[in-house]
């Protein structure tokens, strides 16, 4: 839950590295959380909780993924690959599973770990 929070509290934070294990914690726990708010809002009637939760977490989203890929010493304008039917979105996901650069690259130093 803390590299959760932590993504959170980089709200719109573009610049920098994010660790490979923090980006993939943050997509996990947002997709739970998700299904969550998704079960719950349709058994109360107000599927609506469900958009608004995707809008509040949209720019953290945006931030880590641009961070993940300056990991990888990509630009951020990478993310437009996934606009690619089926090939992009593929290319993406191995893009964000690759390990990140060792040292410091063009877009900082390399992540600390969060434990």
């Amino acid at each position: 839950m803390n590299y959760y929070i932590s993504v959170l509290k980089q709200y719109a934070e573009f610049s920098g590295r994010t660790a490979r294990k923090e980006y993939w914690m943050f997509v996990l726990i947002n997709f739970v959380i998700s299904v969550v708010i998704g079960v719950v809002g349709n058994a109360i009637n107000m599927e609506m909780l469900s958009t608004l939760y995707s809008l509040a977490v949209m720019i953290p989203g945006l931030a880590v993924s641009i961070r993940r890929l300056h990991d990888i010493n990509k630009s951020g304008w990478m993310l437009l690959v996934s606009l690619i039917p089926i090939v992009g979105l593929i290319w993406l996901i191995v893009l964000m599973a690759t390990k990140g650069d060792e040292g410091e690259n063009q877009y900082g130093p390399a992540p600390v770990a969060l434990e």
